[in-house]
């Protein structure tokens, strides 16, 4: 919910799973206890450019127990004098806030992790997507050449009835309802 002109956090629902929150670039000034009563178990917030002056409206986010990164860079309160240790003595469960751990070294860039195995994972999806059984699939796979359709489905044809073959060059086979058709009426 980066960028899309928020200024409370009051109609937020209840997501109890909700792990990694994204709020940047709002108009937030405060209503942060919202985050512990409906997302207690977040563990990385950016709340980064919003209106957060001060650290009685950070201190809401004791709450939040699992929470291990909290982003404020780009809001009024990095103008506080002593800011960063003000945070990490406030909120004791954070390990970074702004990037950064307490000895300035860089947070692990987790987003590039999940982005690759979210890519990977989607591949074997892509892969596996096809439609609901009875769909016809265009693969070349050489099993008994019969049909991939379903029933009351009709395969295509070529225009060239005279020979009898499919789309993919395979005799076609005649469907059971064509056969005694004639019989039944």
């Amino acid at each position: 919910m980066a960028n899309v002109e928020l200024t409370s956090l009051a109609k937020l629902p209840t997501l109890s799973k909700l792990r990694k929150l994204e709020l940047s670039d709002n108009i937030i000034s405060g209503g942060l206890e919202v985050l512990a009563e409906r997302c207690p178990n977040l563990t990385y917030l950016n709340l980064s450019g919003n209106k957060i002056k001060d650290l009685g409206t950070v201190e809401a986010l004791q709450n939040l127990k699992n929470l291990k990164s909290l982003d404020l860079f780009n809001c009024e309160i990095t103008n506080l004098e002593d800011y960063r240790d003000s945070i990490f003595e406030l909120l004791q469960q954070i390990t970074y806030l702004d990037g950064f751990d307490q000895e300035d070294n860089e947070a692990p860039d987790s987003e590039d992790d999940d982005d690759e195995e979210g890519d990977e994972d989607d591949d074997d999806e892509d892969e596996d997507e096809a439609g609901p059984p009875g769909e016809y699939e265009e693969e070349d796979d050489e099993d008994d050449g019969g049909s991939d359709l379903g029933e009351g489905e009709e395969e295509e044809e070529d225009e060239d009835d005279d020979d009898d073959y499919g789309i993919r060059g395979e005799k076609r086979k005649r469907e059971p309802e064509d056969e005694g058709e004639e019989e039944d009426d």
